[in-house]
């Protein structure tokens, strides 16, 4: 996916559970719109240049994965979240 697409918001109620798995250290399965998957703790939410990220551990490795680009993630807790932009 591009980087250079303007950034569409998520949905609030998405962003909040995003916030929640960070401040629990959750193991998340992705699902980026594009079709990968990626599978990590999450760490953080940062916003760059007016575009926000969900900071992932995976293996020791740190990702910034642009939130309108995660199609779904899913945790035992939370089930599975379908996000919504």
């Amino acid at each position: 996916m591009s980087t250079n697409e303007e950034y569409q918001p998520i949905n609030c109620d998405d962003y909040d559970n995003l916030e929640l798995a960070c401040q629990r250290h959750w193991v998340l399965a992705l699902t980026l719109r594009n079709g990968d998957t990626v599978n990590g703790v999450a760490r953080d939410m940062i916003s760059r240049k007016h575009v926000e990220y969900l900071v992932i551990d995976d293996a020791g490795t740190s990702h910034d994965l642009r939130l309108d680009h995660i199609a779904s993630f899913t945790h035992p807790e939370l089930g599975t979240v379908v996000v919504s932009v």
